[in-house]
């Protein structure tokens, strides 16, 4: 566990890692695409590495250089594997990734059913309808699922999601790859997630578009086998949080690695909330020492609209607005176990929200907190009990430290490295 004590403000500079949420379907689709691949700002967290355990479980090769431990390189195999460990492959959601390239491999797709963060209800079925599409068959019991590939078909296969699931387009685009057809892909999810991909596809050679309504996918005109080189785009959820503890703290300090629409909506409400923050190149500035708090309500409503409010952003900003004026309204109807995971931790240190449904909730600050015992039940209610920590009076000691870590490689140090009073304590 890790103890926090209220922190003089946070000043700087850092660079964030590499995103786990972008680099998990990017190992996917290096998988998918069966040719050899080096991708490069590769992040040390823990689901990361499941991930590579599970793409060597089921044949490919990985290999790290020894002079660059952020860059990895899959290698395909001919050889036949028993294919991912169940009981592994329950530890994280991206599970699901591995589909497409299992399909195209040996024919065959057994995963049990998502991990990772308990935050709601995770359903398969838009995966499920995107691999019917494709004419595969797919069965369940309570353990998982099997998805098996039938005689492969020609020619464009066209889908509309019901809504702009990240998962299913990203299945949509995988299982393209692997058949080798076009894709016409409507009401497509376009976080930078799935723009990372289809960015390395076209380094591979596929043709894409990609408009709000609907995304298009083409096979290159010839198939090469050379090795391809990719890189992981910098973290924004860390980014984000960093820059709400710098608020929260009054500091100022520059974040380095993320780009600038990736973490726009996040600059966007600092700004309405009185914290200066700006995108220059690849650096996310907060000068919270200059902030002058306006007291306008937040409203914190996680989206998958393009150029909405990312999920992840939403409770580090819960933890920022506790300590600023103004009555604020937050809602996640993405992840509708989150605020059941959230709100009781901040509650321990003394937090008064209102929760208006499982999904809604509001608060008014400035709220006073108080140092207690928590514990990171996921990523992010782990990250923002840390922003809350740095504001609370007396010391926070933060439990759940293998949560975090599926995440962030390590980011109480990098909050230490910004002037942070944290500290790793043995219970």
């Amino acid at each position: 566990m890790v103890a926090v004590r209220p922190s003089s403000p946070l000043t700087g500079s850092i660079t964030v890692d590499g995103s786990k949420n972008a680099a998990l379907p990017l190992l996917a689709a290096a998988a998918a695409l069966h040719r050899p691949v080096h991708l490069s700002n590769v992040p040390s967290n823990t689901d990361v590495e499941t991930m590579l355990i599970l793409l060597q479980q089921a044949g490919w090769r990985t290999a790290r250089p020894v002079s660059d431990p952020h860059t990895t390189v899959i290698l395909p195999s001919d050889k036949p594997q028993p294919g991912p460990d169940s009981e592994i492959a329950a530890h994280i959601r991206a599970s699901y990734y591995l589909v497409p390239a299992l399909l195209g491999a040996y024919g065959r797709a057994r995963l049990p059913w998502p991990g990772g963060c308990r935050i709601g209800e995770r359903g398969m079925e838009q995966h499920f309808k995107v691999y019917e599409r494709f004419g595969d068959r797919t069965t369940v019991d309570d353990n998982g699922y099997l998805v098996e590939a039938t005689a492969g078909g020609t020619g464009t296969v066209s889908l509309v999601l019901p809504f702009r699931s990240r998962g299913a387009s990203i299945a949509a685009l995988l299982r393209a790859v692997v058949a080798g057809r076009p894709l016409r892909l409507g009401h497509p999810n376009l976080s930078p997630e799935v723009i990372s991909v289809v960015e390395a596809l076209q380094v591979a050679g596929w043709e894409s578009r990609v408009g709000e309504s609907v995304l298009t996918l083409s096979p290159p005109t010839s198939v090469s086998t050379e090795t391809i080189a990719w890189a992981v785009p910098g973290d924004k959820v860390e980014a984000g949080t960093l820059a709400c503890a710098v608020a929260a703290t009054g500091g100022d300090a520059r974040i380095h690695g993320v780009c600038g629409d990736d973490v726009a909506p996040l600059v966007s409400g600092l700004n309405w909330l009185g914290v200066p923050a700006d995108i220059e190149g690849d650096a996310l500035t907060v000068r919270a020492h200059d902030a002058e708090p306006t007291g306008r309500p937040l409203r914190a409503i996680a989206s998958l609209s393009p150029g909405g409010l990312d999920a992840d952003f939403e409770p580090p900003l819960m933890a920022l607005a506790l300590g600023l004026p103004g009555t604020h309204l937050f809602a996640d109807t993405i992840n509708p176990g989150r605020h059941g995971n959230l709100l009781p931790q901040l509650a321990r240190l003394g937090a008064e929200i209102h929760e208006l449904s499982p999904t809604e909730c509001r608060l008014t600050g400035p709220q006073r907190l108080t140092g207690a015992g928590v514990e990171a039940t996921d990523i992010r209610t782990g990250s923002a009990l840390l922003i809350a920590g740095l504001t609370a009076r007396g010391v926070t000691t933060l439990g759940g430290l293998e949560q975090l870590r599926r995440g962030h490689a390590d980011l109480p140090t990098k909050l230490f490295a910004l002037g942070a009073d944290i500290c790793e304590v043995t219970p």
